[in-house]
């Protein structure tokens, strides 16, 4: 962990980001400032013993767990949209829904925990990478008793899973879903069409009969609304340029 920490403009953070360098700074420990926010990355088998010190430490006393979810970083920085190098016609604009992902990027997913400390009035944002191939983290029920559901969120929508987790299963989705529909290659039509059928009286899976389509964005073209100041003194400067050259002959301007 770095020594040193930008300072975040709130005095009780800056006092909490001290804290926390002196408590982690071996490898895989990294502290950050942004956005006025704290945010502390652990590694995943450090995970619990750093949940448990930050809820009982004296100096640290994050009791509360106020929110928990998953993160897929696989097609982080990749735009699935071509909007101002394509061609301006046809389908060239369409959508890439063919992005390479690294599926076994250690980074690929994440857990991030937001704690509150009701004694010091602070929070703190904790990030812990779980894998790629199988994510896994150990679960902090034990630790925050509100993290049972949360973790079955994550666990749900982005098949991260939560060694020692009492109770892990969907908590969203159907007993019988395909997939996790959080993860940056589910299909956004997913693998299967669910109805309830009025003859059985119970709900059918049945094969996607959505059509492929290709989906056309918006179109940045380089018009007023999108000039620099200095483009748009130009383009002033060379209107009345010609608004100029052109009245001596007409006896009006070039709008007239």
């Amino acid at each position: 962990m770095s020594d040193t920490i930008a300072s975040t403009g709130d005095a009780r953070l800056d006092a909490l980001a001290h804290v926390l360098q002196s408590r982690w700074q071996s490898d895989g420990f990294e502290l950050c400032s942004a956005h006025g926010e704290l945010t502390l990355t652990v590694p995943a088998s450090e995970s619990k013993r750093v949940c448990t010190e930050l809820r009982d430490d004296t100096a640290l006393r994050f009791e509360q767990l106020i929110d928990l979810c998953g993160i897929d970083y696989a097609a982080y920085g990749k735009s699935e949209w071509a909007t101002e190098e394509a061609s301006t016609t046809g389908f060239g604009r369409g959508v890439d829904r063919d992005l390479e992902l690294d599926d076994d990027d250690p980074k690929r997913f994440a857990v991030v925990y937001h704690l509150l400390s009701l004694a010091y009035n602070r929070r703190l944002r904790l990030k812990i990478y779980a894998g790629g191939q199988l994510p896994m983290v150990d679960s902090v029920v034990e630790v925050w008793r509100v993290a049972d559901w949360f973790e079955r969120e994550a666990f749900d929508l982005f098949g991260i899973l939560f060694r020692g987790h009492p109770d892990l299963r969907r908590i969203l989705t159907d007993y019988g879903f395909v997939g996790y529909p959080f993860r940056k290659d589910f299909p956004l039509s997913g693998h299967v069409a669910m109805r309830y059928d009025p003859e059985q009286t119970r709900v059918i899976y049945e094969p996607v009969e959505i059509p492929p389509r290709v989906l056309v964005p918006k179109v940045i073209r380089n018009d007023s609304r999108y000039l620099t100041e200095e483009q748009a003194r130009a383009a002033r400067e060379a209107k009345a340029a010609t608004n100029a050259a052109v009245k001596p002959e007409t006896g009006g301007t070039a709008d007239a």
